[in-house]
Order: structure tokens, then sequence, then C-alpha cells
């Protein structure tokens, strides 16, 4: 299964070429569109200088295009619409100026690593989109030059995913090429994610990274590769969760559920120790805004998570730690807070 991102918008309001006047695009009135170079922007990504040229388009009024911000290049002799750039979120804009390195590729290449990773769209964190990564097909030894990194490296059947005119690698294969370009804790938000998302399993990427563990910069696949989970629902619990592993905590048992004596769920904690009687909760602003109910305010929602934490703490009686995204930037003091509450807990239950 493969999630394929595409950029559906309305179609602008047509007209005699090179005429200005509003079109609708998106909630924004903007200078007009010409119709077969969106249609090719929607269809392939970017349209092309040549493209450009065959429909009539001179150096001159194409320059103009550029300075008055109708047009954005993305690279040399390849662009979109304004609009579309300004609209575009950092892993879209990164696939725009994909597809345009893709379209203006002299040799037969697919997107890959981050650039292919911009198509499935994951949940990311601080992950370097500076350069677009294409895998050459036929054989040769890649390059980097004008902010595009080509690879070389052995392409098998199932690999690739064929889409919207183009060809990027599927999900499994490109979390594992992540893991070839970052560090563990960067790579392993992506490839939870993935997981959770079930766009990728585990025994997928283990039986392709078998075939792979003589790729340079690998080490670090194994480790991910040990501790992706797809429990893990939000950026900040992956993070949360290598923490513990780098802290030399136990691996806790993420998403546990917690029933009263009539058997309903009152609760599903983040991470648990069951045996040390602690669990963890990660309070991301992301999850507070997802349990927001309609009418509700922020309050509201504080203190019905306070009620459902004393009614958790009457049930198990374990002790609970918070962690923000501000703590996860001092790891040592959140393992401190943890085994201190390990500790707590041993000698109230004795």
């Amino acid at each position: 299964m493969v999630h394929s991102e595409s950029f559906s918008t309305p179609t602008p309001q047509t007209g005699a070429t090179g005429i200005s006047h509003p079109a609708v695009f998106g909630d924004h009135p903007v200078m007009y569109l010409d119709p077969q170079l969106y249609a090719i922007c929607l269809q392939k990504g970017a349209f092309l200088r040549r493209e450009a040229r065959a429909l009539g388009y001179t150096d001159g009024e194409m320059g103009r295009l550029l300075r008055t911000r109708t047009w954005h290049r993305l690279r040399h002799g390849a662009y979109t619409f304004t609009q579309i750039w300004d609209e575009a979120d950092g892993l879209r804009r990164h696939l725009l100026v994909s597809r345009a390195a893709y379209r203006t590729a002299r040799a037969e290449v697919v997107l890959s690593h981050t650039s292919s990773l911009s198509v499935h769209r994951p949940d990311v964190w601080d992950l370097a989109l500076d350069a677009v990564h294409l895998t050459r097909r036929d054989g040769r030894a890649g390059r980097r030059a004008a902010g595009v990194v080509q690879h070389c490296g052995r392409v098998e059947v199932g690999d690739i995913v064929h889409s919207q005119g183009f060809d990027y690698m599927s999900a499994t294969r490109t979390a594992l090429e992540v893991t070839t370009i970052t560090d563990v804790e960067h790579a392993l938000v992506v490839v939870n994610d993935l997981l959770h998302r079930r766009l990728t399993t585990r025994e997928q990427l283990r039986e392709r990274y078998s075939r792979m563990e003589q790729w340079p910069h690998t080490l670090r696949t194994d480790i991910v590769l040990r501790l992706c989970d797809p429990r893990m629902e939000s950026v900040g619990e992956s993070r949360s969760d290598y923490l513990f592993f780098r802290q030399g905590l136990p691996r806790p048992i993420p998403q546990l559920e917690v029933r009263d004596s009539a058997g309903r769920v009152v609760g599903r904690l983040d991470f648990a120790w069951p045996t040390l009687a602690v669990w963890v909760e990660f309070d991301g602003r992301r999850k507070y805004d997802e349990l927001r109910r309609p009418g509700e305010t922020e309050a509201d929602v504080l203190m019905r998570e306070k009620r459902r934490e004393e009614l958790i703490r009457e049930i198990t009686g374990w002790e609970c730690v918070h962690i923000t995204w501000a703590d996860l930037a001092h790891p040592e003091r959140v393992a401190e807070r943890i085994r201190a509450a390990f500790a707590r807990s041993a000698r109230r239950l004795g």
C-alpha cells in the first residue's frame, strides 16, 4: 500500500495567453494562469522553459512573470506558479523542487530518500530537505551538483512506485534509505510514522534490509529496525521512546489500556511500566488539540484530562510523569525524574 499525494486545486479561468486578469486559485485572486502550463504543473509538478517557449512565451515575458511573482523558479529551466509555491508546506515544496529535478535529469532516475519521502508525507522532525535525492537506474555512479544528489543503488522489483507521471521509491525502501542519511532519532520518527499509517511493516523492512546490509551508512539502520514500533502515534512519542533507550531505561509498553472494574476502558497510557508502577504521558500541543471536543475550551480539556489521570491513579496505584517538548531537550533530567518515580513507587508498594 502506498500513499500518494496529489496536487488537487481548482481549475483556473481561461483566457488568451499573455493577458492578465484575476483567476480563482484556492481562496485568493491571482494573476492569469496559463491553463496549459497549469495543467503541466498538476500533472508533472513543474513546467519547463522549453514548454513555455513552445506556447509562445518570449524570454522577456518569462522574465517579467518571474519578477512579478506570477511564476516561481524551482530550478534552472523549471518553474511553477507562485500561488502553488506559497500555499505549499515544507514537504510539498521539497516535492515540487524534486519533481523539477526529476524532469530535468539527464539520466533515467527515480525519486528516493527524502525526495520520495515527500510523496509519502509522514510526520517528520527537523529533517534536512536542502537537497533533492535521485537514484539512477542505469547502474552508473551518482554525483552531487546544484542541490541534487544522485545515488547509484540496486533497484529491485517492488522498490519503485509509478504514479502521477513520475517514479518514486516505495515506503519500505524510502524508510530504509532515510536511515542512511540522518541519525537514529530523526530516522526513527519517520519510520514509526510510516509503520503507524500501515504504509509498510516491520517484516517488510527487515526482509528488504537483508539485501542492503552491504550498502554504505547502514550501521544506524539496524538500530532503527530494533527500536521502531507502529504503536507510536506522534513525533513526541517517537522521540520519548528514543530517549528511554538512550538513557538506559527499561522499554515501556506503549498505548497500554486501563480498564475499570466493569471492564470499560478509562484511559490509554502513552507509556507504562506496569511492574514498576509508573506511566508517562507526553503532553504535546497537538495532543490537546485532538482531544478538544466541539464547544470545549483548552481549560475544559485540561480539566477532563486531570480527572482521567486521577481515575487511572485510583485504579492502578501508579505514578504519572509528564513530558513536554521542552523536556526532550534535557534527556538526562527526564530520565532522573522517571527513575525517581520508580523509586517512590517501589517504596510505596513495598
